[in-house]
């Protein structure tokens, strides 16, 4: 298994605080914000370093009811090949759901959401999974999503989900302790159980990251401190096998570089210990730690050398369509219930999807703030409370940009709260991206009629 060592999240904001820092023996960079033909100077001189780059998804959608799309893995494929990554890696999650599938709009969550732990759900990721890695040039590792909710009718705990998944596809791991710290505060689960039902040797790297805690309910923010109880889960988990890499995530609200050089210094000191009282009780892994997910892994045998992944076990049984179709319409019901407002499916914690449905809203005003800069500074402090409102009642129909697009074109159709200059501006900005005459929009009915209604303003 290849050796990373310790790493950081490759970000814009602190790309050049980035080079600079001591200690960095890799980086990850979100796969969606980089161009393959246009790599980032900073990626560039970081890579003529022999720093490594592994590119990391948000949007395959590996847990959606449908395959994945092909042009989303040639993407990602295109990455890894820019950037001479030794793997790649995406989520456990599904972020879409709707479409022919359910014969229902397709809807876009704009985030990770987490997939049901049943048998079902688990053929359809594997299938998934073996596409994807069927089209990637390089491994693929797949992480571990912190969750508000739970689904009902759960049949695996997440360690034994994530043992089987392993199992079957000889897929690698990307295991985040923030975010089983996150599934113990917000649904109970016991992370040293989940540490003790993996299949070890299946991981490759470990993300760490911070969060907060508020009204009984943690976040995952990626924009606070790592909290000690997240580096307590970092050690348990090096007392039980050695950790290949470990990188520090940060999106957002970026400190000055001395701090983050402090959170690595505290990663490396959990890890340390963690390895301290391995030594200590030996070289195999703690009582209940599982290690069956193949053993090629373990000795670097196989296609992909020393990124090599477990052996796959033989699925018995594909999904057929039945199958991804119940999932489909399972998912398609809770997204919209999160984006659209419909009724909440039985057997969901209502305060806890609301809890969910909000954080949602509070994402897609943080991204779009960051793909359309323009906004915040034209609407001043009235933006998030605007753009939180307009979520809660408009799905998202494409990416982030349309997005801004759509809400700002809200805005001056809609009740207007943007007035005088602000408003000018705001219809500006929009005719700029839009042209007179966007396209036609099936919830308005209307061909042209916006922009030229916009130009007479």
């Amino acid at each position: 298994m290849r050796r990373l060592g310790t790493g950081i999240g490759w970000r814009p904001e602190i790309a050049d605080a980035v080079e600079r820092m001591p200690g960095i023996d890799w980086v990850e960079a979100v796969a969606e914000n980089v161009c393959p033909g246009h790599l980032p100077d900073s990626l560039l001189r970081l890579r003529e370093r022999g720093i490594t780059v592994i590119p990391h998804g948000v949007s395959l959608g590996l847990g959606d009811a449908e395959r994945p799309d092909a042009g989303r893995l040639t993407a990602l494929a295109e990455r890894a090949e820019a950037l001479g990554a030794p793997l790649v890696t995406e989520h456990i999650a599904f972020v879409r759901a709707g479409g022919p599938l359910t014969a229902s709009p397709r809807l876009e969550a704009g985030h990770l959401l987490p997939v049901p732990r049943t048998r079902d759900a688990l053929r359809v990721l594997c299938e998934n999974v073996r596409i994807a890695q069927d089209a990637l040039p390089v491994p693929l590792a797949v992480e571990n999503i912190a969750a508000l909710v739970a689904w009902p009718g759960e049949e695996m705990t997440e360690g034994q989900f994530l043992y089987e998944l392993a199992d079957r596809t000889g897929v690698r791991l990307l295991i985040d302790v923030a975010n089983l710290h996150t599934n113990h505060v917000n649904r109970g689960e016991d992370p040293a159980k989940a540490l003790a039902e993996l299949p070890l040797e299946a991981v490759a790297y470990v993300h760490v990251a911070g969060g907060f805690e508020r009204d009984g309910v943690w976040h995952d923010s990626h924009a606070h401190p790592v909290p000690r109880p997240v580096l307590g889960i970092l050690t348990d988990l090096a007392s039980r096998a050695p950790l290949p890499g470990v990188l520090l995530e940060r999106d957002e609200n970026f400190p000055e570089p001395a701090e983050l050089e402090r959170e690595l210094g505290a990663i490396r000191e959990a890890v340390e210990l963690g390895g301290t009282t391995r030594g200590a009780t030996g070289p195999e892994s703690p009582a209940g730690a599982r290690t069956g997910a193949g053993t090629e892994a373990a000795t670097g045998a196989g296609a992909g050398g020393d990124c090599a992944a477990p052996a796959r076990r033989a699925e018995p049984t594909a999904p057929d369509e039945s199958t991804r179709q119940r999932l489909g319409l399972a998912q398609a019901a809770l997204l919209s219930a999160l984006v659209a407002g419909t009724p909440v499916p039985e057997g969901f914690d209502r305060v806890r999807l609301g809890v969910q449905s909000r954080a949602l809203a509070a994402k897609r005003a943080d991204v779009v703030a960051k793909v359309a800069p323009e906004l915040p500074l034209i609407l001043g402090s009235g933006y998030r409370t605007a753009f939180v409102t307009y979520a809660q009642e408009h799905p998202m129909r494409g990416g982030y940009r349309q997005d801004a697009l759509d809400f700002a074109e809200e805005l001056l159709m809609g009740a207007r709260p943007a007035e005088g200059r602000a408003r000018r501006e705001l219809r500006r900005w929009w005719l700029d991206r839009s042209g007179p005459a966007p396209r036609p929009k099936s919830r308005l009915g209307q061909v042209g009629r916006v922009g030229r209604a916009l130009i007479r303003r």
